[in-house]
């Protein structure tokens, strides 16, 4: 509906503008022919003015004022001259002076009737008649009413170069009336312009509906009548994050249900668990069908209660797990794991806050499913963190030395080797859990403690390096490239362990669309000069798309894990990363499979001829390698 609104808005103010065009184009005629006749008016007054002034040089030749005072015949035949230029149309015609005070007084009066006496003060508005008597210029004054136009055309007179009287000649004029007249054409446009938009709206609003129409179904899921990618996409583009908390969910072992009583069964169980999650929800939640039998769904939140989501994730996972789902006299129990953010508004995007909770999905599933997930499990006590560290927490584990790195192996898809490690930031509270980098990192992305932790990082890496002679890679995104202070640290550090270089991989990634401006370009490439290995990682997904392939010198490519994760099931995630794979062989370029989390990926991917290959299926991080594994088919 806020498109609809949009388009109306548009359409009004186009209507506005259109009838905005007609009415000024109305004005300016209107305005032209009342200049045509101001025009005609002026060169006619100004004739007789003229006549009436040439008469009065021809009688008095200095002070008019005194010449008619003495001379009563003289005024009485000026006077009588100039009525015989009174007409129907010009029906007062005058001559006045002014006084010491100011005011103006007849000299002569040539109109034929209300005829003003010599030196009868004359009640004008002087400051306008004052214009034409200083300025010597002529001047027309207009008195409008109802149905006609009282004109006034003032021409002083100028003895020896200064004014000693002014011509006044009052005449009217229907020109409301004449210029209604002219410009009735233009009026009655406008009302069949009018009438023409207002069919054209209501057209509009019937193509506007049929449009909605077509563009609800393009939102909506076929199968379970919810909404779907395209209209998570949409919703993306403007969403309040801080209101909303994110749950990611899928159905367990839903494969199987599939390859046990076919997508029949599969397809009612989805639309059967639809409508179940639509009935428990409210109006203002957002229920998305994100691809497959995994579902997303945003919950509006009125108050600031962290975990209003979470316990409403709880409450859909025990409902569906009572529930009997039947088709054609089969009953089947099912049950969902899910993946909640709690906190969306600490991240930039939205996305984020949406790829968060799909990590915490993994966790459930990874943990035995049918559970709800909010925060990484600890690593050590298996307790759950109930809240970001503060930075005050961070802090201190900086300075006491309680940061360190988990290191995932990465494996020789060919030959099942150990070839290098990913070295994973964690943090070590002073109760000895350990943390994962989503409970700290985002609160110091900005601040020197950022930079701190970076060093410590590079520290950790290159000391493993220099122990074990092992590759390993450390991940950096986009914004510490662009950051210049972290760029020249991670220069300090490469100069200072010259003989760790070969072992160094560097992997980019980014959580937020950023331009590869030349910056940025330029600092992987003073990188790359010091024989640092470059890597893009979740790669195929997001905003690492194909452009970065032509613009940054990359040794590697982290295919995406969410495209991993379902490669087995899903087609359309099988055709990208076999094109993915495809394109980097052709460029040269080295492919790791992320989050190989079965045998049915890893014999997938391997098949399709990957590169490498890591995830929870071939080993998990930890703090310390892990042995060698020489035969991943025997697990």
């Amino acid at each position: 509906m806020k498109h609809l609104v949009k388009i109306y808005v548009v359409l009004l103010i186009f209507i506005i503008f259109v009838i905005g065009f007609f009415s000024f184009s109305l004005h300016q005629t209107q305005k032209k022919l009342t200049h045509n006749i101001d025009t005609l008016f002026i060169a006619q007054a100004k004739e007789l003015s003229q006549n009436i002034e040439l008469k009065l040089h021809q009688e008095i030749d200095h002070d008019i004022y005194k010449q008619l005072e003495k001379h009563p015949q003289l005024r009485a035949k000026l006077e009588n001259t100039i009525s015989t230029m009174t007409t129907s149309f010009y029906k007062y015609i005058y001559v006045l002076y002014r006084d010491v005070h100011g005011d103006y007084r007849f000299l002569i009066d040539g109109s034929k009737e209300d005829k003003g006496e010599f030196r009868e003060k004359f009640n004008i508005a002087k400051d306008k008649w004052d214009i034409a008597y200083q300025n010597q210029e002529p001047k027309l004054l207009y008195q409008k009413h109802l149905h006609s136009l009282w004109v006034t055309y003032l021409d002083p007179v100028v003895f020896h170069g200064k004014t000693e009287a002014i011509i006044a000649m009052d005449f009217s004029t229907k020109l409301p009336k004449s210029i209604a007249i002219a410009t009735k054409p233009f009026s009655t446009t406008l009302v069949y312009v009018f009438l023409a938009i207002t069919l054209l709206l209501f057209i509009l609003f019937y193509q506007t509906f049929l449009n909605f129409r077509v563009k609800k179904e393009s939102i909506t899921d076929t199968l379970t009548q919810i909404y779907n990618r395209t209209y998570l996409r949409e919703l993306l583009e403007d969403f309040d994050s801080e209101h909303y908390q994110v749950i990611m969910f899928d159905i367990d072992y839903f494969k199987q249900v599939n390859d046990t009583y076919g997508h029949k069964m599969g397809d009612n169980i989805l639309r059967d668990l639809a409508l179940l999650i639509k009935k428990e929800i409210r109006e203002n939640d957002i229920f998305i069908r994100f691809g497959g039998e995994e579902f997303l769904l945003f919950v509006y939140r009125k108050e600031h209660d962290k975990m209003f989501a979470y316990n409403i994730a709880q409450r859909l996972r025990k409902k569906i797990e009572q529930t009997d789902f039947i088709y054609d006299e089969v009953s089947i129990h099912i049950t969902v794991s899910m993946g909640v953010t709690c906190s969306p508004e600490r991240f930039k995007m939205v996305s984020s806050a949406i790829k968060y909770a799909d990590e915490m999905l993994y966790i459930a599933k990874k943990e035995g499913r049918n559970q709800v997930i909010h925060t990484p499990k600890l690593q050590k006590k298996h307790q759950v963190v109930e809240q970001y560290l503060t930075i005050n927490e961070i802090k201190d584990a900086i300075e006491d030395d309680r940061i360190l790195c988990h290191f995932q192996a990465i494996f020789n898809a060919k030959t099942g080797e150990i070839v290098k490690y990913e070295a994973l930031v964690r943090l070590r509270t002073r109760e000895g859990e350990i943390v994962a980098p989503v409970a700290f990192l985002q609160n110091i992305r900005h601040t020197n403690l950022y930079n701190d932790m970076s060093k410590k990082i590079f520290d950790i890496v290159f000391d493993k390096i220099k122990t074990h002679q092992i590759a390993i890679s450390i991940n950096m995104t986009f914004s510490d490239i662009l950051n210049n202070d972290i760029f020249m640290l991670i220069l300090k550090e490469i100069k200072a362990h010259q003989a760790c270089i070969p072992f160094l991989t560097i992997e980019l990634l980014e959580y937020e669309a950023l331009e590869l401006n030349d910056t940025f370009v330029q600092h992987i490439q003073a990188i790359k000069s010091y024989g640092i290995h470059i890597a893009i990682d979740d790669f195929g997904i997001g905003f690492a798309n194909y452009n970065i392939l032509q613009t940054l010198p990359l040794d590697t490519i982290k295919i995406d894990g969410s495209l991993m994760k379902d490669i087995d099931t899903s087609s359309t995630s099988f055709h990208i990363v076999k094109s993915i794979i495809l394109l980097a062989d052709a460029l040269h370029i080295e492919t790791v499979a992320e989050c190989v989390h079965s045998k049915d990926v890893y014999t997938i991917v391997n098949d399709l001829g990957v590169t490498y290959m890591q995830g929870y299926y071939l080993a998990k991080p930890q703090e310390y390698f892990v042995k060698q594994i020489n035969d991943i088919e025997k697990r």
